[in-house]
This record gives structure tokens, sequence and C-alpha cells, in this order.
């Protein structure tokens, strides 16, 4: 491991930041991933949620509602 020091020309310290080591997670995170779909399912969960709320508090459904803007 590196201290993190180096001697200058001058026999001054240097004194810098010693990068950490880079690791690369090579799973692939586009397309149909676990995440994913839980992410897909828990948004579809709030919209019908939220459409039934609309739907009690005004009395008109979705499209109704959108008509009447």
């Amino acid at each position: 491991m590196r201290s993190g020091t180096v001697r200058e020309e001058r026999g001054t310290l240097n004194t810098f930041a010693v990068e950490p080591t880079m690791y690369v997670d090579e799973t692939v995170q586009a397309g149909f991933t676990q995440y994913a779909e839980k992410m897909n399912g828990r948004l579809a969960m709030i919209g019908f949620v939220s459409a039934i709320a609309l739907e009690a508090f005004t009395g008109h459904g979705v499209i109704g509602w959108l008509t009447n803007l």
C-alpha cells in the first residue's frame, strides 16, 4: 500500500490523496432486471390507488375528470 507522500526534487514532501481501487460491476443494469420490475410494479400500484382516490373524491373517473378540465 502506498503511503500517500512523495519526495520532490528539492527533498520536500508532497502529500497527495491516494485514490481508492476502482471495482467494475459487470452485471447488466438495463432491461428486465429485478430492480426495474419492482420499481415498475410499485409505480403501477401508486397510479392505480391514485386513480381510485381521484374517482372517490371527485365522483368522475380519470377520463371524465380530464375532459372536464
